[in-house]
């Protein structure tokens, strides 16, 4: 058995049920990703753009001189069908909305990958086993850096030329043995592996649905996204507040987004409903009680998602999310959790954001509450967002 060969059972036996292997050539479609950049549909992710990142993603050497091959690794994640109708959501055949069954609260979803554990720190212990058991094969240490969604690296055209998927119309990576929930990984590695042959075929087709489902419609038509659009980005990434006239285009999700991959027609035939047991849902999810949320203090906070992704955005842009989602739903019950928020939550993102869902919902109470804090709300963005719910209560009243 060749080193590639055992490199490959080893990486399966940790957990990986792709893997392959690419060189650390050049990406030829570098030209896409500084086309992207220089349309600003990177948003505020301005790490994406400094000279060292934009040099490191257009060769993979200058992250390691040594490279001499690039193992590019995937792991699935539950898909979210099965979970969610447990625990009582069910999609519409468009993804975009859903049908709440025997729930008595509001809830909110967050996208899949985020129901387990923190990918960043299961893969870690994976991938330093993986590189030890190289060096155990070869009989020396040889030069490596790994990553999981944090190097500067074009990590799904590295996968695609590993003959893992094809980058669909929805801009992520798709394996036709099973679909697209799957989270990746790499080492550079100074030692030569025999590279797999590039997986070319799209079978995409004439396929249409994840633009058309796209919430936002920030798919473009040449497999990139405008990320100021999306809702992952504007959930996870954005650290201001979320722009007007998205919020509504949000729905109940409150932690990334699963539309344009719950929609696609090679996850409907061959994604697992099990993915990896690091990711399965922990207690409590997949949905989320939104008005239970909203009362998260910054202890609580840190207590339930600990080791988890949900706590990138922190409290703070957390909650501004299951506001808007709050707001979104447009039950009266969420009142008097958004009206203690909006007079006394420390945090002016969260306030201005619980004043534009009390503006969403409208109603005597809700105007009362905006009231209250119009009178004594010190922050001028706050006070932006509670003028702004008040004249939608008005104009509520009018109609």
């Amino acid at each position: 058995m060749s080193l590639t060969q055992k490199v490959k059972v080893e990486a399966r036996r940790l957990g990986f049920q792709l893997v392959g292997v690419t060189s650390p050539d050049p990406p030829p479609h570098f030209g896409v990703y500084e086309s992207w950049l220089a349309a600003g549909r990177h948003g505020e992710m301005g790490y994406l753009e400094t000279e060292r990142a934009r040099q490191r993603r257009a060769d993979p050497r200058q992250i390691l001189p040594e490279c001499r091959a690039i193992l590019v690794l995937g792991a699935p994640y539950p898909a979210p069908t099965h979970a969610e109708q447990e625990a009582g959501a069910a999609p519409s055949a468009n993804g975009q909305s859903y049908s709440r069954r025997e729930l008595a609260w509001p809830a909110g979803r967050l996208a899949c990958y985020a129901w387990g554990d923190d990918y960043h720190e299961v893969f870690k212990e994976r991938l330093q086993t993986l590189v030890a058991f190289i060096e155990g094969q070869v009989g020396h240490e040889v030069p490596n850096r790994w990553y999981t969604d944090t190097g500067p690296i074009l990590e799904r055209e590295l996968a695609q030329r590993a003959g893992l998927g094809w980058i669909g119309k929805n801009t992520c990576l798709i394996s036709p043995q099973h679909g697209s929930y799957f989270l990746l990984a790499e080492i550079l590695l100074g030692v030569d592996l025999e590279p797999d042959p590039p997986f070319v075929p799209d079978q995409c087709g004439s396929c249409t649905r994840c633009l058309e489902a796209c919430p936002t419609q920030c798919i473009l038509p040449d497999r990139t996204i405008d990320a100021s659009r999306c809702i992952s980005y504007l959930t996870i990434e954005l650290k201001g507040p979320i722009p007007d006239e998205l919020r509504p285009q949000m729905g109940d999700w409150v932690f990334g987004c699963d539309v344009c991959q719950q929609v696609c027609p090679w996850n409907e035939r061959f994604a697992s409903p099990q993915g990896d047991p690091d990711f399965a849902p922990r207690p409590g999810l997949p949905l989320v009680d939104l008005v239970q949320e909203m009362a998260l203090t910054p202890e609580a906070f840190s207590r339930k998602f600990k080791g988890s992704p949900v706590k990138r955005p922190k409290r703070r842009g957390y909650l501004r999310n299951v506001a808007v989602a709050l707001g979104n739903a447009g039950d009266a019950a969420a009142v008097p959790a958004l009206s203690e928020t909006l007079l006394h939550d420390s945090e002016a993102l969260i306030r201005g954001h619980a004043a534009w869902a009390l503006g969403r919902i409208g109603g005597e109470p809700a105007q009362q509450a905006l009231e209250a804090a119009r009178d004594q709300e010190p922050d001028p963005y706050v006070q932006e967002e509670i003028l702004a719910a008040l004249d939608r209560v008005n104009q509520m009243r009018v109609h």
